[in-house]
């Protein structure tokens, strides 16, 4: 290994030619195994290996390496073009380290190749999220979700941000919940809530921007949540802040009915709620907005006719997610009906559940004269969008059936189980127990075996299209005065 002497001997052959430095490689080995010499040498090659880097790309790996060797703090000095993947790379590597005097000189490298290449250095950040070891990708989850919002605006820009938002969809989409510990799927669940800005203090309903990236990032952690990752935080941001103003958001994207796609991200989450800081509170505004899609029954003329001009609309999809999460978060405070709610809020509430219910059972009556005792061509035909609308119906009709009857129990009760209608009804083989994949008992998703493949995978994506207006030309039951419609609330 070389002495102090003979670096100083090959410093001085690169120095005295600058023009042709790249010339004397050998002259910069020698520098490089300066690194396995005693303390000088290595000081000394610490400086020189720096000063001469740029002119050996093709010792780029070996320079970065023998620099690891001597200084993890000197590194960011080396990411230069196409050096900063290498150098990220191994600082990500490096996370894995247990001790806390290294691991925090690894964060701080990090946050300096980042000020250097905030786009360059979050390729190398989420390729280790998708590839690296446990502990590597979930201290890079921890480093992205905790240190990158501590850089200053210059640095993290709306760009860097989007960037960001789009490479956390591709690793909620390329992974499942069970190729992360439960520390992992917190982490991610905690980055997509920071791209959602759920810490704002005013949700701006009438930008379409802002509705469309919470939709997005809700979107992206609905599959994380389970009984050990809640969704608190989430849902009570929607109850503080989407639901008071679920009839005035707006969307950018045509035909997309954004109040129904919320409410049922709504329900997505409600089964995983852990401890609401403000529970009454939520539950209350739950409440209202359930009673907003409930009506009244009405008024009846002299004649027995209707004195108003038509009759309500009973808007069976809206219903049965506002029921779905009212049920789900009652659960954690039982008495909120009786104990909560003055007499005359609580008579009110029973009488619009009656009419309701009378409606529900018109409309269930005419669905199953529609989809039963079809033969040969009318059962081809049972296989039409139509038909398969007309069965989504039938399944969101019986699940509010279910949940209102809860409702009417001395006390109100809060113990049924449905299966949500957009849900696919799961085969069960003989001797194997019922696990519904969303009920209201609050059960987790049935997690895929160990084998599964990653392109079989799929993220829940809400279906946008409701049911109302292929069933709107039944004639339903005089006893009603009127017909039951199920159109978009205005």
């Amino acid at each position: 290994m070389p002495m102090v002497e003979e670096l100083y001997g090959n410093y001085g052959i690169m120095a005295d030619t600058t023009e042709r430095v790249g010339q004397h490689k050998d002259a910069y080995q020698v520098i490089l195994d300066g690194v396995k010499g005693g303390t000088k040498e290595k000081r000394l090659a610490a400086q020189f290996i720096l000063k001469f880097f740029k002119h050996f790309t093709e010792l780029a790996d070996s320079a970065i390496n023998a620099q690891l060797d001597l200084s993890i703090k000197e590194l960011p000095q080396f990411t230069t073009g196409e050096n900063l993947p290498r150098v990220a790379d191994i600082l990500m590597q490096l996370l894995e380290t247990d001790g806390s005097a290294e691991f925090n000189l690894v964060n701080n490298a990090l946050l300096s190749i980042f000020n250097m290449d905030g786009k360059g250095t979050l390729g190398s950040l989420f390729s280790q999220i998708l590839q690296g070891e446990d502990i590597v990708r979930e201290r890079a989850i921890k480093f992205v979700s905790t240190k990158l919002k501590t850089l200053p605006d210059e640095v993290l820009t709306k760009e860097v941000e989007e960037l960001i938002l789009t490479e956390s969809e591709h690793v909620l989409e390329d992974v499942t919940h069970e190729e992360f510990t439960v520390s992992g799927r917190q982490q991610l669940v905690k980055l997509v809530a920071e791209q959602a800005d759920l810490e704002q203090q005013t949700f701006n309903p009438s930008d379409p921007e802002c509705v469309g990236r919470l939709l997005q990032c809700t979107q992206q952690a609905v599959p994380f949540f389970s009984k050990t990752v809640h969704s608190t935080r989430s849902v009570t941001y929607f109850c503080e802040q989407v639901l008071p103003n679920l009839g005035i958001l707006t969307t950018a994207v045509e035909g997309l009915d954004i109040q129904l796609e919320v409410l049922k991200l709504l329900v997505e989450m409600s089964s995983f709620c852990g401890d609401v800081e403000k529970l009454e509170t939520n539950l209350g505004k739950l409440f209202d907005k359930l009673l907003e899609y409930m009506p009244l029954p009405p008024e009846e003329a002299e004649n027995g006719g209707n004195a108003g001009d038509e009759e309500p609309k009973l808007q069976f999809s809206y219903v049965e997610c506002l029921l779905y999460s009212f049920h789900q978060l009652r659960q954690k405070l039982p008495d909120f009906l009786i104990a909560k709610l003055n007499a005359e809020k609580l008579k009110d509430f029973k009488i619009r559940l009656q009419y309701f219910a009378r409606g529900l059972q018109v409309y269930i009556r005419q669905l199953h004269l529609a989809l039963q005792g079809e033969t040969g061509e009318n059962r081809r035909e049972q296989k039409t969008e139509e038909n398969k609308i007309k069965v989504v119906a039938l399944k969101a009709t019986n699940n509010i059936n279910v949940l209102i009857k809860d409702l009417f129990h001395i006390p109100p009760s809060c113990k049924s189980t449905v299966t949500l209608s957009w849900k696919p009804v799961q085969k069960v083989e003989i001797g194997q127990k019922r696990a519904s994949e969303y009920t209201t008992s609050g059960s987790p998703p049935q997690k895929s075996s160990a084998g599964q493949k990653r392109d079989a995978r799929q993220i829940y994506n809400p279906p946008s299209e409701k049911y109302s207006s292929n069933l709107g030309n039944f004639n339903y039951e005089r006893s009603l005065q009127g017909k039951l419609g199920h159109t978009k609330k205005s």
